[in-house]
């Protein structure tokens, strides 16, 4: 089995997951696609933690692309460089998936602080404050209790959809950097073996190249001697 397909097959997950945490990350900044609100300073503050552009986002396209580069058609050698052999690459990319892991990490921490705090909002009286920051993430089961925010409108359905979004993405993203490294060990090791197989493999079909040339002389010399010592003892008897 090869690991390295393994790898560039989460690689490329890798780099839609990330692009779709940007994506969730950037409209959370534009409640009903309005901007007043972002240049107002009335969205919650863990909307500029970046948690989908950076943690779930920027910082996935490094594990990504090294995962991408591992897969070789002969499972062996690092980015097409056979020298540099398999455990190297395998275990670059157990370092590369510690970082996605960090990044996903951050991205579901954040998301989970945004979701359980609520979104920034007008209240009934006017006022702009965290109106289900004191519910400890209970409003989210009792949606009769969203109509509290006055403005911007649905803006709880707005922040609830977008950070649960960036929870599911990162978490994803945070198992399958969980499985690269598992991976990565594992074809780290394997990858060891299969070099010892395939210098033994090459030794021995040099040693059957040598010999098989030197069979191929032998033979015909046999017969030629085999011929002239007939001939002699005919000469012999005659």
């Amino acid at each position: 089995m090869c690991y390295g397909k393994c790898a560039r097959c989460i690689g490329h997950s890798l780099v839609w997951l990330a692009i779709l945490c940007i994506v969730a990350n950037i409209l959370l900044y534009f409640p009903n696609g309005e901007t007043k609100y972002a240049s107002e300073n009335h969205l919650s503050r863990f909307v500029w933690f970046f948690s989908g552009i950076v943690g779930g986002g920027l910082l996935m396209f490094l594990p990504a692309f090294v995962f991408i580069g591992l897969e070789q058609d002969d499972c062996c050698g690092c980015c097409g460089h056979e020298n540099c052999g398999k455990r190297c690459a395998m275990l670059s990319s157990v370092l590369a998936a510690l970082i996605g892991i960090a990044g996903s990490g951050y991205c579901v921490i954040v998301a989970a602080l945004g979701l359980a705090e609520g979104p920034v909002c007008r209240d009934s009286l006017g006022q702009w404050n965290y109106t289900f920051a004191n519910t400890d993430g209970q409003y989210l089961l009792d949606t009769s209790t969203w109509s509290q925010c006055m403005e911007p409108k649905h803006i709880v359905e707005w922040n609830v959809s977008l950070f649960s979004i960036l929870l599911a993405l990162g978490g994803i993203e945070f198992i399958l950097c969980l499985i690269q490294v598992i991976n990565g060990v594992m074809g780290g090791i394997c990858g060891y073996c299969c070099s010892r197989q395939q210098v033994r493999a090459v030794k021995i079909d040099t040693t059957a190249k040598r010999t098989t040339p030197r069979q191929n002389h032998d033979l015909p010399l046999f017969h030629c001697n085999l011929y002239i010592l007939l001939v002699l003892i005919c000469k012999t008897l005659y």
